[in-house]
């Protein structure tokens, strides 16, 4: 998809969604297609569905037409969905969504698998709100569409100072600037403003912070029990692992909330070395290289061990570089060693014993339903010898990676 044209062809009726806890950049790219199509295509009749989203987006124009709850069943021409990452992450609007004729995803999440009819998912773009401006006709983009546009910009980059941000982020804040977005007061009335209660619970959740992993990862948590003295809800807690993330020495950040019994959001924040969207899929959640999050079910000390248990893999597996080599496929060996296990049986088991001696790969263990065969070659020929099992079932493999030495020269000698 190139235009947001595209999908709106024969379109009567069309409904827009985000995620559930809407963030800055959900309800600025939610609103600011709705706004485009209210002011540009009158005779679409668009509805926009969001979990209510904070104070703080005020600013943004016709806040006050959002649909909070769902209404009667009814089948939308189009269902667009901004800023969400999976089908179960949509709030409020499942039902139409799953009803309608067509739909839509825009979204930028890399740990997005693509759940919509059309998906313009971008995972190396900042933001929903950056996805979706290239998506319209710059010329049409008013004020009020800026604004929306501008402060889901500002919040998924962190005021643009999270790697995501790109040159042509900055080119697009530049234009929509341009437009008058008023960006001081955006900033900071949406983005840094907080409460006193909201620094006082910051405050605390930083005191009672707790380091692991050799102080490279931290933890900050807050019970229900807590909120519940403060009086606070979850988008009182925005920020704050934000701020643990800034701890020197620190790769990873967590924060936890416990907003069920027994139930905790989780968000993680990396500086670069771990991947949390890879976490944060693992446990059911999703979202980037660097921020990412997820629900779950246990006590406190059952969600941090479980975090950190898969923190502690990805930063095990960063070796100090002490040298780097470049060789060429003459003047080196290469080679890669595998296991892969595989299903067999009376009718195909004589077929693996002879792709084995023809590849040259061993059997090295056997049991009634199963074989582990061993393989040292080159890659491509570990990735040929799968290739000739996926007619069988395969249960397990494991793969070293290529690993390479200079042929033997008389100057090694030296």
């Amino acid at each position: 998809m190139e235009r947001i044209e595209e999908i709106l062809d024969g379109v009567k009726t069309m409904g827009i969604g985000g995620h559930v806890r809407p963030d800055g950049d959900c309800v600025g790219s939610c609103m600011a297609l709705y706004l485009y199509i209210k002011k540009w295509y009158p005779e679409i009749k668009a509805d926009i569905y969001l979990e209510k989203p904070k104070p703080v987006f005020g600013h943004i124009a016709c806040m006050d037409e959002v649909h909070y709850e769902a209404g009667e069943p009814r089948e939308y021409d189009l269902f667009v969905t901004c800023d969400v990452s999976a089908p179960d992450r949509l709030a409020v609007a499942a039902d139409y969504f799953a009803s309608a004729k067509k739909t839509v995803c825009i979204d930028h999440h890399v740990s997005n698998p693509g759940f919509a009819d059309v998906n313009h998912v971008h995972g190396e773009i900042s933001s929903a709100s950056e996805v979706l401006y290239k998506l319209l006709d710059k010329e049409k983009i008013n004020l009020d569409i800026a604004t929306a546009i501008y402060t889901g910009m500002i919040h998924d980059t962190g005021v643009f100072q999270y790697s995501s941000t790109s040159p042509d982020t900055m080119r697009i804040a530049g234009d929509l600037m341009e437009k008058g977005v008023d960006f001081s007061n955006i900033i900071d009335e949406s983005f840094y403003q907080k409460s006193y209660i909201q620094n006082q619970v910051m405050g605390r959740v930083l005191a009672e912070s707790i380091m692991l992993l050799d102080g490279k990862c931290i933890v900050g948590y807050m019970k229900l029990r807590d909120m519940d003295f403060y009086g606070v809800k979850p988008s009182d807690l925005d920020g704050i692992v934000s701020q643990l993330r800034l701890t020197k020495g620190v790769e990873v950040a967590m924060f936890i909330y416990e907003h069920e019994s027994q139930v905790f959001k989780v968000s993680l924040r990396s500086n670069g070395s771990v991947d949390v969207s890879k976490i944060a899929s693992y446990f059911g959640g999703g979202g980037h290289v660097k921020a990412a999050g997820c629900d779950l079910a246990g006590s406190m000390y059952d969600v941090i061990n479980n975090i950190s248990e898969q923190i502690e893999k990805q930063l095990n597996k960063k070796l100090d570089v002490i040298k780097v080599k470049t060789f060429d496929t003459e003047s080196s060996i290469s080679r890669e060693l595998m296991l892969i296990k595989v299903k067999y049986n009376k009718t195909n088991r004589r077929d693996i014993m002879e792709i084995c001696e023809i590849m040259h790969a061993q059997i090295v263990d056997m049991s009634k339903n199963l074989m582990l065969i061993q393989m040292c070659d080159l890659p491509e020929r570990t990735q040929l010898l799968i290739d000739m099992f996926q007619s069988v079932s395969i249960v397990e493999v494991a793969r070293t990676g290529t690993l390479a030495l200079q042929k033997c020269n008389e100057t090694d000698l030296k």
